[in-house]
């Protein structure tokens, strides 16, 4: 055993998919039931390897592991930045167990780092490439508090350049396909093995010199393995998956690296329940002393590379033929249009690569008029990117500036730092890996393209969209209705751009729905009030007043005018802008005043719309995430006048529909959807309630298998796992309260016979991990005669059972 190792690794990343005027990322409905498709693959995927169960014959869990501290595993920079905001749990268990493997393995992280924005690195000049490598090393240090061991390339994505550049900046190794193998020798030897084609032995490391002198350390995992993991089935057995892992290894008496590298994502969110498959596969190689556990750094420090190794060049993981899937059509599709082309790839390529250049030239003279170095001051700005507080900046400032920056000079400095951002953000991977242009992964990079383009013609250096369309314009989309690159720019793309403006309207909307919230912040621009007058003529209701708009990122503001007008239902209509005369504005707003005074409401929209030029707004100038929000208050009585409306049409039907049900007779349309919407309404409400009341639940699932009305599967379940999950923590946070444990019983072992999936995982975890930890004091106190005591460990045993959770006492 002691010369047997085995490592596994998962690669974890998802793209960013943040608006880049907001920095957040808004409703993706194709996620739903969750928020966003962060959310949903955190809870298939991320958070399950936090936790991962390990079951006993009667599948009652035993053991929960963290897988991340046992293999070894690399997140994507963009990922953890919005785990570090919105799954902080997830966050904080990730780091945790970096920690931990340092401990396991011999001072050596399993956490490794990764080219900061996954961009294909040899398409990239070298210039973006170290920026990419610093900003990755960057952003490792900064979360897991130490230096990065080694680096991920994107979709392993490599040319000599890229290992120079990896070697030069303190990295020790990178992991590669055994496809990138081009040869290999023993070190001193002079005759090269050819190994192309996935021929080269994976069971251990290689040194490929450099052009520089120097030397990186390559991994290449074993292909077969991970075709095994990611299409092979190798994840529906723990067992199966260790013991084919135990038969890779040789007869030699040499020291040999059994190791696989495959998206993280295929343990739980490609394969559900992978995560469990992965933990009881480690499980199972340690308890019976099979193979030694280890990750590439501690294997590199107790087995250096003892043979040599040649890479073939701009060679990746993903494409058979190098790295054209990013820049041709070279036939790797994911076949999600048939016969489509791919041909819009190459356009993109070189529109965004002309792009990138005349940004890059705007940068050098304009930057270079503020500070000594501008790419150091590029390389550097990660350190604003991972902490944007004030004392943070003006350190970044001070730093780099030739001069003292007075705040024009200072705001333009950091516009032009975030143009870069996005200048590299734009060559994001996944833009060119699906089928097609008006992909939402291609319009995202798109949007970072017209941020970047935003914030160059903002610094004053001249148009520079124009260009970039003209040759935009020479891609299609597989869609016609899509069209080109021009069109898919302007309904696509260009919908998405925000100005200080748009977000003025934004408030001042907010302002006269929720008029008792204060407003202060819009995702990342702070508002202040200057001052506020508000009307209202029975329903209708105006507002008008001054703002200041300030972005928290650039620090770039303005005074804003606006005016409002709430005429009922969703019907809100409004202008804003920079303000003209103080006389002109005082005499709108005296006849607008006017206009409420005698309920003219025609009058006010025309006032309106001749203060603001034509340029009105309406409920559409919200940002998406408060759109939706404030015109489900809006439209709340109707909604609820709709229910009502649908309850009284399935009361009126339910016996017809149970009479067609037992003659198996398809019921009209009207009556099934009157029937759906009303019961699934009643049921979600249930599933919901604070008082969970189970009997109402069993009743209304009755009248669902009597009516055959169609269930909302994915909401009803995902609604009542929150209700369980917040008993559970109630229960967490009320040790020995017995009526507390007996609502958790009942609700989870309602579970079991549901008509829909309710995941308990996140129950689990509370339940083992808090509850479970309190256990020894009322043990010592039940065994003295204590009959509370008794009765708590009655209750959490009968609580146990249905969670599935093996109770010891």
């Amino acid at each position: 055993m002691s010369d047997r190792y085995v490592c596994i690794h998962g690669h974890f990343y998802q793209p960013p998919r943040e608006n880049p005027w907001l920095e957040y990322l808004e409703r993706q409905l194709s996620a739903h039931p969750f928020h966003d498709w962060n959310e949903r693959v955190t809870a298939e995927c991320y958070a399950p390897n936090t936790a991962a169960r390990i079951l006993d014959p009667e599948g009652l869990i035993r053991a929960i592991h963290n897988n991340y501290s046992r293999i070894s595993f690399n997140v994507g920079p963009t990922l953890l930045s919005w785990m570090e905001r919105n799954a902080p749990e997830t966050y904080a268990a990730i780091l945790e167990a970096d920690r931990q493997s340092q401990k396991r393995f011999g001072g050596h992280g399993s956490a490794i780092a990764q080219a900061f924005n996954h961009l294909i690195m040899p398409l990239a000049n070298r210039r973006d490439k170290q920026t990419q490598v610093i900003w990755g090393k960057a952003d490792f240090a900064h979360r897991f508090g130490r230096a990065p061991e080694g680096m991920w390339l994107p979709e392993t994505a490599v040319d000599l350049e890229t290992l120079d550049l990896l070697s030069e900046h303190g990295l020790a190794f990178t992991i590669l396909a055994p496809y990138q193998a081009a040869r290999v020798r023993p070190t001193g030897a002079s005759a090269w093995q050819e190994v192309s084609g996935g021929q080269v032995d994976p069971r251990r490391p290689y040194a490929v010199r450099l052009p520089s002198g120097r030397s990186l350390a390559v991994f290449f995992y074993d292909g077969h393995l991970a075709h095994g993991v990611a299409f092979g089935g190798l994840l529906n057995d723990g067992v199966a998956f260790a013991e084919r892992l135990i038969s890779t290894f040789s007869d030699t008496a040499e020291a040999q690296l059994v190791h696989v590298a495959t998206d993280g994502e295929s343990y739980g969110h490609h394969h559900t329940y992978g995560e469990m498959a992965l933990a009881y596969c480690l499980h199972h190689l340690e308890s019976h002393r099979l193979a030694r556990l280890t990750n590439y750094g501690e294997l590199l420090a107790c087995h250096p590379p003892t043979w040599e190794a040649e890479i073939v060049p701009n060679s990746s993981w993903s494409c058979a033929h190098g790295v054209e899937r990013w820049r041709a059509d070279c036939g790797c599709t994911t076949g999600g249009y048939g016969p489509g082309h791919q041909g819009w790839r190459r356009p993109l390529r070189a529109a965004l690569d002309w792009l990138r250049d005349e940004l890059a030239a705007r940068f050098e003279r304009l930057a270079g008029e503020l500070v000594a170095d501008p790419w150091a001051v590029r390389d550097d700005y990660v350190q604003v990117i991972l902490d944007r507080s004030a004392p943070v900046v003006d350190a970044f400032v001070a730093r780099h500036a030739r001069r003292p920056l007075d705040a024009p000079a200072r705001q333009r400095l950091l516009e032009l730092c975030e143009m870069q951002r996005f200048a590299l953000y734009m060559f994001t991977s996944c833009g060119w890996f699906f089928d097609d242009l008006a992909r939402i992964e291609t319009v995202q990079i798109l949007t970072y393209a017209a941020r970047a383009i935003q914030l160059a013609e903002a610094s004053g250096g001249g148009e520079v969209k124009a260009g970039f369309l003209d040759r935009l314009a020479a891609a299609r989309s597989n869609h016609p209705e899509r069209g080109d690159g021009r069109q898919v720019w302007a309904t696509l793309v260009e919908p998405s751009r925000v100005t200080l403006e748009k977000v003025g309207a934004h408030h001042a909307v907010r302002s006269l729905l929720e008029p008792e919230r204060e407003h202060t912040r819009a995702y990342c621009f702070s508002t202040r009030t200057r001052e506020v007058e508000s009307v209202s003529a029975g329903v209708a209701r105006g507002a008008f007043g001054e703002v200041e708009v300030a972005s928290e990122i650039t620090g770039v503001r303005a005074e804003l005018c606006y005016a409002v007008l709430y005429l009922g239902d969703h019907t809100i209509n409004g202008g804003v802008h920079r303000p003209g005369s103080a006389d002109g504005c005082a005499t709108f707003r005296g006849a607008f005043a006017d206009a409420f005074l005698h309920a003219d409401m025609a009058r006010a929209l025309r006032l309106l719309d001749e203060h603001f030029g034509g340029q009105l707004f309406s409920v559409g100038a919200l940002f998406r995430d408060e759109q939706r929000r404030l015109l489900d208050l809006i439209l709340q009585p109707e909604v609820a006048r709709a229910q009502r409306t649908y309850e009284r049409l399935y009361a009126e039907s339910a016996p017809l529909l149970r009479y067609l049900r037992l003659l198996d007779i398809e019921a009209p349309p009207a009556i099934v959807a009157a029937g759906r919407l009303a019961l699934n309404g009643r049921l979600r409400k249930a599933c919901a309630a604070d008082e969970l009341d189970l009997e109402l639940v069993h009743r209304l699932l009755d009248e669902v298998r009597e009516t055959a009305v169609e269930l909302d599967a994915d909401e009803l379940g995902f609604t009542l796992a929150q209700t369980i999950e917040r008993l559970t923590r109630e229960l967490a946070r009320r040790p020995g309260d017995l009526a507390a444990a007996q609502r958790l019983r009942d609700a989870a072992a309602t579970v079991a016979g549901l008509p829909f999936i309710v995941d308990l995982r996140r129950s689990q975890n509370v339940f083992f991990n808090q509850i479970m930890a309190t256990l020894s004091d009322y043990t010592g106190r039940a065994e003295r005669g204590d009959p509370h005591a008794g009765g708590w460990m009655q209750a959490l045993r009968a609580v146990a059972a249905p969670m599935k959770i093996y109770f010891p006492f």
